[in-house]
């Protein structure tokens, strides 16, 4: 019988896939390139680089973008989609906002079905729920004997007008066609976001049907290669939520795993910094692709309920993350007004940066951080990339010869400008949303945060930098972290009042039952954690702010207690709030239920190179800030308690760290490292 104890976390970048394991307490992290075509290729090449059999692994825990990038490169389902009469424009009609108001040029998004897979139906449901008609079954026969016999689809969407609040008809409809078209899989709005506006919806459960093919049959190909190499544990996938749901429930619902990478990472500095009690951070993700940051008060992250993927609304529970295009492969250019740009473009894995002499031509980040010696050619070794620094060089000729610079003069150039990148990011989820970065730790993790973090914490005056142990691979340790939760949604619109007190609890009485009882279909166990969210305004408003209601807090839940919560939000976001006899209103309700995990993955080891105690420590020179710098070079495992100033360079095997002359580094208790601005 095997020794089943091992627990892996497996998450899938852009440009590398992080591998953590842990067996018997002990702690083993890898980076291997990704392989995009086929990331469960990159995966299983994780597992072999530790020599893990799955035959050993009791529990593997993946976070992939497999979704996100289907979507993005708009390889997905070919899909039909069934709405009610009238409304058939709408996945092209949209909102009538602008993204870029002065772009003379200006197109909407394209709509992920086009006009004419769409099909028009009777039948017809009021917004209070009532039916005004019924559905033409004869009709809709016809409609669909004619459309689905081809074989020209393989998704059939439906997402008939209010059936939010009514979804007879979605059911009614769905019915018919599993009948008639039993080989199709069909999906209902209702199933997938149980909210008002009819726009958002729509597109939501379109983007749930384009990628469900993709997702779901990449984790039953990834479950079924593991299963032929005798994997009996449990595998689970992690969500844009923060948390994690079985692979079989995440295949049925593709939609909430957008941003399952990003998140993870999330969840891992949460966790690096309740260890050391910080519970105020800013988190800086800096991989080979892109950056993603998010705000953490109190030790939790927050959520949104919408974010966009290529210009395109999804209405789903996600932790709040900004992204820009500021990774390790980002690759730099000139415009039109011959200023330097980096980003959003990205050499990704393949080719990759051109110093990683995988064909790859065009000057990255990574190649400028070769050039001004930031990078080492010897500190990837353990990432098996054979550096070709006279391809990293040639990168940056271009672009040097344009702008009259040296070679690291421009390395420095590019840095510079990604930094800049990354400091509006943060900008945008503090001081932009009212909150002061100066009182937050910057936890930076990721292949390539900690060459950057220290000076984009000093443009933004934060003092303190937390780089957590193996901060390369974070996201993979986030992954085995991760709560099991699922969030339930639903628009009931009410005014807040005493007469219908009755009515919110029983609305948020309804949500706890029905996430409670999806887990315990799912196979997950336990005692659920509830959260609760309120979407609020003021009567007379055309848009809402999530109010989180804290339970515990709040014994007797009363429209007192809801409307200081509502006004204390309002006012923190807009500066504003209404008198206390104000009305208000509650519009969607949201509740979710957290399965707390209590296997948490023990203090890390430090990933330590091959002879890495032996080795003296190193000088070298580079290009920062517009001044060459003596640079000492110094192992991880060799970095103590006592602050080191800089400038100096730690590695240590998944990442390198860059601390300026003006700060200093430390190791704290847990193995992290902690880097501060110093004063004198």
């Amino acid at each position: 019988m095997r020794d089943q104890k091992t627990r892996v976390g497996i998450e899938v970048g852009g440009t590398f896939t992080d591998i953590v394991a842990i067996t018997d307490g002990v702690m083993r992290v890898a980076k291997v390139p990704s392989t995009p075509a086929s990331p469960d290729i990159g995966a299983m090449n994780a597992l072999a680089k530790l020599g893990i059999a799955p035959g050993n692994v009791s529990e593997l825990v993946h976070g992939s973008t497999v979704a996100t990038n289907a979507v993005l490169e708009r390889k997905g389902a070919r899909m039909a989609m069934l709405v009610t009469k009238g409304t058939r424009d709408i996945l092209s009609l949209q909102r009538h906002d602008r993204k870029s108001i002065y772009d003379l040029q200006y197109k909407k998004p394209e709509p992920i079905i086009p006009r004419n897979d769409i099909f028009e139906i009777s039948g017809r449901i009021s917004a209070s729920g009532d039916i005004v008609s019924p559905v033409d079954i004869s009709a809709l026969t016809d409609l669909l004997s004619q459309n689905t016999a081809s074989g020209n689809y393989d998704v059939i969407v439906i997402c008939l007008l209010n059936s939010y609040a009514n979804p007879a008809h979605e059911l009614e409809v769905k019915e018919i066609v599993q009948t008639l078209a039993p080989g199709l899989a069909t999906i209902c709005s209702h199933e997938v976001s149980r909210e008002f506006r009819e726009y958002e919806r729509a597109s939501t459960t379109s983007l749930a049907g384009f990628v469900q093919p993709v997702l779901k049959g990449y984790l039953g190909r990834f479950a079924a290669t593991l299963e032929e190499q005798g994997f009996a544990g449990g595998l689970s996938f992690m969500q844009s939520n923060g948390g994690r749901m079985p692979a079989t429930a995440v295949g049925d619902q593709p939609i909430t795993a957008l941003l399952s990478g990003p998140a993870a990472g999330v969840v891992g500095a949460v966790k690096a910094a309740e260890s050391l009690a910080i519970g105020d951070v800013i988190t800086l993700d800096m991989g080979g692709t892109s950056t993603d940051v998010a705000i953490i008060q109190n030790g939790r992250p927050g959520l949104t309920a919408q974010l966009e993927i290529d210009g395109l609304p999804i209405r789903t529970p996600v932790v709040d993350i900004v992204t820009v295009g500021a990774g390790g492969g980002s690759i730099a250019w000139i415009d039109d007004g011959a200023m330097l740009r980096v980003g959003p473009k990205s050499a990704g894995a393949a080719p990759g940066p051109a110093g990683y002499g995988r064909g790859g031509i065009l000057p990255t980040v990574t190649d400028a951080n070769l050039i001004r010696g930031s990078l080492r050619p010897d500190s990837l070794v353990d990432q098996e990339i054979d550096v070709d620094m006279d391809a990293a060089r040639k990168s940056l000729d271009n672009l040097a010869q344009r702008l009259s610079l040296s070679h690291k003069d421009m390395a420095d150039a590019v840095i510079r400008v990604a930094e800049s990148n990354i400091v509006r990011a943060i900008q945008k989820v503090s001081t932009e949303r009212g909150k002061d970065p100066r009182r937050f730790t910057l936890v930076a993790f990721g292949g390539a945060a900690g060459l950057h973090a220290a000076r984009v914490a000093q443009e933004l005056n934060i003092g303190r930098v937390l780089v957590p142990v193996n901060a390369g691979v974070l996201s993979a340790i986030g992954l085995l972290s991760s709560d099991h939760v699922h969030y339930t949604v639903a628009t009931h619109r009410c005014a807040l009042s005493e007469e219908n007190l009755g009515q919110i609890k029983d609305v948020i009485a309804t949500l706890k039952t029905d996430a409670q009882n999806y887990l315990e279909k799912e196979g997950v166990t336990g005692e659920p954690i509830f959260e609760v969210f309120l979407e609020m305004r003021y009567v007379g408003q055309a848009f809402e702010i999530s109010v989180k209601i804290d339970l515990e807090a709040v014994k007797e839940l009363t429209t007192g207690a809801i409307a200081r919560s509502f006004a204390a939000e309002h006012h923190r976001i807009f500066e504003f709030s209404k008198s206390e006899d104000a009305l208000a209103e509650i519009v969607s309700f949201r509740v979710g239920a957290r399965i707390v995990s209590h296997s948490r993955p023990p203090k890390s080891t430090i990933s330590e190179g091959p002879g890495a105690a032996d080795q003296p420590d190193q000088l070298i020179c580079l290009r920062e800030n517009e001044s060459t710098l003596e640079c000492r070079v110094l192992r991880s495992e060799r970095l103590g308690s006592t602050a080191e100033p800089g400038p100096l360079l730690i590695e240590d095997g998944t990442t390198t760290i860059l601390v300026p002359d003006t700060w200093s580094a430390r190791r704290t208790e847990p193995q992290h490292i902690i880097l501060e601005m110093r004063t004198d």
